[in-house]
């Protein structure tokens, strides 16, 4: 039987943690589904679709920690359809959902964009972007757009897109998981040979085709596991409960 500990203390280890208070973010951070008090097994994830609440619950599990959790500014305020049946599956086994967003892509040594730049092999010197979230820094071994596009592709499981040069060395490069593809300009104007980051907009082609810049399109979900699996780590260790990352397929 793993060991176990209160909600509450989990919550307050998580909020030290990430700070969420310093972000201005689009949902709610922290514990957005009350379930039972004790937690034993901690299920991580990316998203809380259904597939991955039903995995939690064959999985036994008295929490979800994942970064795209419930009840974003603008949308309906009703529970009903999907969020029903997704709010319901939390509610009948008693499971816990908790998310963090902004301050899982933040943080220095456990976020998104900081786990991404190691698993590249970027070393960081500087932020940009909205919040500061983007990182910047050069990659300790330079690499054609090429190159690094199969670097990207070993260490996501998934090629990217590549738009502009793929032939020219990238040393200077940004990155901001997820969603970040209107940070390209920040980029552009900061003088970095390469961006990457999860999705890729219409616009984004010309604008890094223009400018001459690398754009790496990597994946929204691809380029998100890390965060959350790290944490879900972190409180493992720290609490000595269990903790499996169940990782949902999504192309995009």
């Amino acid at each position: 039987m793993p060991e176990s500990v209160d909600i509450r203390e989990l919550l307050s280890y998580c909020e030290g943690l990430l700070e969420p208070e310093t972000y201005r973010d689009y949902a709610p951070n922290g514990l957005q589904v009350e379930g039972r008090a004790e937690i034993r097994r901690l299920v991580t994830g990316v998203t809380a679709c259904q597939a991955l609440l039903d995995a939690a619950v064959e999985a036994q599990a008295d929490a979800v920690l994942v970064h795209h959790g419930y009840f974003w500014k603008n949308e309906p305020a009703t529970i009903t359809g999907m969020k029903r049946r997704r709010i319901a599956t939390l509610l009948t086994h008693d499971i816990n959902l908790i998310g963090y967003h902004l301050p899982l892509d933040g943080h220095d040594e456990i976020g998104n964009n900081a786990w991404l730049a190691r698993t590249l092999g970027m070393n960081v010197t500087g932020r940009f972007g909205h919040q500061q979230l983007a990182v910047s820094g050069r990659l300790e071994q330079p690499a054609t757009g090429s190159e690094l596009a199969a670097r990207i592709a070993e260490c996501l499981g998934r090629a990217p897109l590549v738009v502009g040069p793929t032939d020219r060395p990238i040393h200077r490069i940004g990155l901001c998981t997820g969603g970040a593809q209107d940070m390209l300009g920040e980029a552009i104007d900061l003088g970095l040979d390469a961006f990457i980051s999860g999705e890729i907009s219409e616009r984004t082609t010309h604008l890094a085709r223009e400018a001459g810049v690398t754009y790496f399109a990597a994946g929204h979900h691809a380029t998100e596991t890390g965060g959350v699996r790290l944490l879900g780590e972190r409180i493992a260790d720290e609490f000595d409960i269990e903790h499996r990352f169940i990782d949902i397929p999504n192309p995009v």
